[in-house]
């Protein structure tokens, strides 16, 4: 269904969302509300590639294994994300798979080094107490990186995408899926969340620095980022 909403380009967006992140060997990342493992699967190959490279370059290992945790607030997501996993040979060493919610994350302070969440923060029932438990959890010089669906700035296109938000994708839902409403839901959910602006601001007042943004195709989706500095 994702493939034929976004015509397969959340692939291509969370392609350039892990590159964005710029995993690295022995990296200890967090990935909230992905619970299929599109985005942990592949910053899990990233590090993994990297300390293959490091080790053949050195002969040994030179720095703790990477590890990737999923957190997801629903228990059927993270069995799909197992599912895949298995079915894709993944080091069980490296990933694992975690039920918690994002507002109260599982985990004790300063974990990680990278906290991702993608297509999941506008369902977050509280988003303020989630950007302040994501600062929490990361240590210091950690990143927050955010991807979402967002609101166009591109002249021309917001009616565009407005005509095929509200006429196509409910459509494509009841063809597909037999659940119009919920892709109604979808589209009003984007609508609702914060603008570009508006959502930097937010993730600053949770403690974040360096707080930026980047607009895919027009702000159909945007890449938000920050850093835990102190």
């Amino acid at each position: 269904m994702n493939d034929l909403m976004s015509v397969g380009m959340h692939r291509l967006w969370k392609d350039k969302f892990v590159r964005e992140l710029k995993p690295f060997a022995g990296m200890q990342h967090l990935d909230v509300a992905g619970g299929t493992g599109d985005v942990a699967f592949r910053v899990l190959d990233q590090i993994t590639q990297l300390e293959d490279e490091q080790q053949e370059q050195v002969g040994s290992n030179v720095t703790p294994a990477g590890t990737v945790v999923v957190c997801d607030i629903n228990p059927d997501m993270l069995a799909e994300g197992r599912k895949k996993a298995h079915a894709a040979k993944l080091d069980p060493q490296g990933l694992d798979f975690v039920e918690g919610n994002a507002e109260s994350l599982p985990f004790p302070a300063c974990s990680y080094d990278a906290y991702t969440i993608a297509f999941g923060i506008r369902n977050v029932t509280d988003i303020n107490a989630a950007l302040r438990d994501a600062h929490r959890v990361l240590k210091i010089g950690g990143r927050f990186l955010c991807l979402e669906f967002s609101h166009v700035t591109m002249p021309g296109l917001k009616q565009v995408y407005d005509a095929y938000s509200f006429n196509v994708i409910p459509e494509l839902g009841r063809a597909v899926a037999n659940d119009k409403a919920s892709y109604e839901y979808l589209v009003e959910s984007i609508r609702k969340f914060p603008e570009q602006e508006a959502f930097a601001s937010m993730i600053r007042e949770a403690g974040f620095s360096n707080v930026h943004y980047e607009n895919l195709q027009g702000g159909i989706v945007a890449i938000h980022s920050g850093f835990k500095l102190k």
